[in-house]
């Protein structure tokens, strides 16, 4: 989703240009059709923005230098309204003269009511977005009152939907305010300057400072000074944090890509994500969670709500939770979960799992379940995001950025927190339950060393990849845990490659998906282990046969020392035995390997996919 940077400090040679452009390209990862900026300069605001990529502004802004400036914001869209295009890129002018720029991220919902307003009182518009709406109405409120937080705070009354919004203006020259609404909006705090981004990698090159907005709050920076009032006008102050993490954690490393990077990161994320969560006897201690352990003790139902790949980190922990809790778990998508009636009581659990915390069909749904009385809780990578924020507990992963738009540790550290859950709520039956509890953990805390062994071994995966370069479609099975794992194998060929990819239950596949099969179709076959405890594995081995025989390449996870499928396995991808329900942890690592390669042997950008943004921030 789009990305907004904002800048107030010294009026340094070139330094404000210097920052916004900077924090454009640290959120390029967001996903953008096109991007500009403003400066205030000598009693002028200056912009250039562009379609396309940001060197097409880079090039633009090199070719003709704007004026030494000390305040500027900038902005990446991905379009909502209108076509990108360099007439509907951001910033938007207001005003007579064009005194006002604006930069937004969000959906104005009611912007035809107000445009036609606009139009009726003879404003001209130059663009086909709801943006366009927002300077001009800042504008007009400037021209009344003359102060531009007083503007902002009028003109957000009328506003309905998810924004956040920068505003500057020709007589403020060492201001800028911004506004939020169900939209990421982050303050950065330095040395005599302040910084706004869409999250804290947009100025992290600068400081660690960092303060969260609350929702309808208002914030207005100047060089390192920063003031919060709410949309009724109330001062307030946002919660100050320090970041964890440097400029040199958003880097490539050395890697090619982002993706590639994040792979090998993956043991990591998951070690990360358990660190702290066990004392000395190896029992969980989440004392972050925020809920009474009486309370917790008395769900008898939990929904997890999510979307893509963390709803499928949600449906491997669906399977968990019930195995060892005994509790009954619904995985649902967040943007249905508002509109099929769901059955919530006092009683259920609602878990959110959103890498961003941020995804508005996530957070709706967050709102939902609790305006119908549920406990909510959030696993989430983002510190002051909304969507932890606004629910009762929080399970941070501990992944770090992921800058890549296809998730990859991020899904492996959100299935570990949700394990982690799964085992805190086992551990609170007490007895033998807690017993199981702290004998899981215990193989959790080696699973980081067998997915680097994964990663180690994943040379023959490469040059498969390689190989099927013009492959028109992959198809994905798998059963129990390993089923979801086949889907998300899927979805990030779908993601990276172009292609056709689908990712099956087993159990499916002679109920239809088999006539699918015909000579030369690749086949993934996620292979539950041997030890699976159902006789899952034979019947996995069976359909292996089933689709051989009918000419299907096939391509086959197995842990080691499974013996059974190799006679009837074109290729055998290898990974260490672990308890069977810990599987997924690995099993997803040489499809994420997979599609990466894949779509690099296609010549295409594995870290930006076309169409995609890493954060949906609108429904």
């Amino acid at each position: 989703m789009c990305g907004i940077v904002g800048y107030a400090g010294p009026a340094v040679d070139g330094k404000a240009l210097d920052v916004v452009m900077e924090g454009l390209a640290r959120l390029e990862y967001r996903g953008y059709d096109s991007a500009g900026v403003a400066l205030v300069c000598d009693g002028d605001v200056v912009s250039d923005k562009r379609a396309g990529k940001l060197a097409n502004l880079r090039g633009a802004l090199e070719a003709a230098p704007p004026p030494s400036s000390a305040t500027a914001i900038g902005h990446t869209r991905w379009a909502t309204h209108g076509g990108p295009t360099d007439a509907n890129a951001h910033p938007h002018r207001g005003g007579d003269h064009d005194q006002i720029a604006v930069v937004h991220n969000g959906i104005i919902e009611n912007f035809h009511a107000l445009k036609n307003e606009l139009l009726a009182a003879g404003v001209e518009f130059r663009s086909e977005t709801d943006t366009e709406v927002a300077a001009h109405l800042v504008a007009r409120a400037y021209d009344e009152v003359g102060d531009l937080t007083e503007a902002m705070r009028q003109v957000v009354g009328r506003l309905e939907g998810a924004f956040t919004l920068l505003a500057v203006h020709a007589d403020s020259p060492n201001t800028v305010v911004a506004a939020r609404r169900n939209s990421p909006l982050v303050v950065g705090v330095g040395d005599g300057e302040t910084f706004l981004g869409s999250d804290v990698a947009a100025f992290i090159g600068y400081t660690r400072h960092a303060v969260e907005l609350g929702q309808d709050e208002i914030v207005t920076i100047t060089p390192g000074h920063y003031e919060v009032i709410t949309f009724d006008g109330e001062p307030t102050s946002g919660k100050a944090y320090e970041v964890t993490w440097d400029a040199a954690s958003a880097e490539k490393g050395g890697y090619d890509t982002f993706m590639e990077k994040e792979i090998n990161e993956q043991p990591a994320a998951v070690r990360d994500t358990l660190l702290g969560r066990t004392d000395d006897a190896g029992e969980l201690v989440l004392d972050e969670l925020r809920i009474d352990e009486e309370r917790l003790n008395a769900v008898d139902r939990i929904t997890i709500v999510a979307c893509g790949t963390a709803a499928y980190a949600g449906m491997v922990a669906k399977y968990a939770i019930e195995t060892w809790a005994r509790i009954p778990v619904e995985v649902s998508l967040a943007h249905e979960f508002r509109y099929c009636d769901p059955i919530i009581g006092p009683n259920t659990l609602v878990v959110s799992i959103s890498q961003s915390g941020e995804t508005m069909d996530t957070l709706m749904a967050v709102r939902h379940a609790r305006e119908l009385g549920a406990l909510t809780l959030s696993i989430c990578n983002t510190h002051g995001a909304t969507i932890p924020r606004e629910s009762d507990a929080v399970l941070y992963t501990h992944a770090g950025p992921e800058i890549a738009v296809a998730s990859t540790k991020a899904f492996l550290a959100q299935i570990t927190a949700a394990y982690v859950l799964g085992l805190y709520l086992t551990q609170l039956k007490g007895g033998t339950w807690a017993d199981e509890a702290r004998a899981v953990m215990a193989a959790l805390h080696d699973v980081p060393a067998k997915v680097q062994e994964v990663i180690d071994q994943m040379g023959r995966v490469k040059e498969i990849a390689r190989f099927m370069a013009d492959t028109r479609s992959v198809l994905f099975l798998g059963r129990n845990v390993g089923y979801p794992v086949a889907m998300e194998g899927a979805l990030k060929l779908k993601e990276l490659a172009y292609i056709h990819a689908e990712g099956f239950a087993a159990g499916e596949l002679k109920h239809g998906p088999i006539a699918l099969i015909e000579p030369g179709q690749p086949v993934f076959i996620v292979v539950p282990s041997p030890d699976e405890p159902h006789g899952l594995h034979g019947k996995v081995v069976s359909n292996i046969q089933e689709i051989r025989a009918r000419g299907a390449r096939t391509i086959v996870v197995a842990e080691e020392g499974d013996e059974e499928v190799v006679p009837f396995a074109d290729e055998v991808i290898r990974i260490p035995a672990v308890a069977p329900l810990l599987q997924p942890l690995l099993a997803v690592v040489p499809l994420q390997v997979f599609a990466l390669h894949l779509s690099s042997a296609k010549g295409l950008d594995v870290d930006q996919p076309r169409n995609l943004a890493k954060s949906v921030t609108v429904e």
